[in-house]
């Protein structure tokens, strides 16, 4: 059985979804950010962490990759154009949008309040409705982001849109993004996800 090392609020959230996807059993330690626990595992203090076995895997994206890969489900094999552009789709998310609400929320609550720049949350809002309007672009007639094709590149971009919200960045209200959010969420891997992330 898997565990992931990582308070449920957290990108975590990336790595349970996945694993709901997948159906496999896992466990949860909700170990915070920089705890004793993260760091034994991450010295960055980081999580999630994946353990499986014996082996320990850490960042979200790369727990996600490994877990796809190792299940052939949900990502194109490594070294076709496919991949590269599933591959494409996930550092958008991480560099455009994540990179935006990564920002936003350090100068919330992470740095000392003394290092934050409040003001700089409206550029991060704004970096974040451009790649809005470039994910909208990229995904066409969808249904998702590689077409009919669901992928771990989706659960990384669900997973920001739903961080969106707690950051109280704007998102759409109609259009393609906005019903393509509604496809995420509707997904019952997605629900099985949220129900034990609201648990926790």
């Amino acid at each position: 059985m898997y565990k992931i090392v990582g308070f449920p609020r957290t990108r975590a959230m990336r790595v349970m979804w996945l694993l709901e996807e997948l159906d496999q059993p896992y466990d949860i330690d909700p170990a915070l950010p920089q705890s004793e626990g993260a760091r034994s595992f991450n010295p960055s203090g980081k999580v999630p962490i994946l353990i499986d076995g014996e082996d320990a895997v850490t960042d979200s994206v790369a727990i996600c990759t490994y877990l796809a890969d190792k299940h052939g489900r949900f990502t194109f094999p490594a070294g076709t154009i496919e991949r590269a552009r599933q591959d494409s789709f996930t550092q958008f998310a991480v560099d455009v949008l994540e990179g935006a609400l990564w920002t936003a929320s350090k100068n919330t609550f992470i740095h000392p309040e003394d290092m934050r720049v409040p003001e700089i949350k409206k550029v991060c809002n704004m970096e974040f409705q451009a790649g809005l309007e470039i994910l909208e672009k990229r995904i066409g007639a969808g249904p998702f982001a590689m077409g009919d094709a669901f992928t771990i590149a989706d659960i990384i971009i669900g997973h920001c849109s739903g961080w969106a919200v707690a950051a109280r960045f704007d998102l759409p209200k109609d259009g393609p993004v906005y019903d393509y959010f509604k496809r995420l969420r509707e997904r019952p891997a997605f629900k099985a996800m949220k129900a034990k992330v609201d648990a926790a």
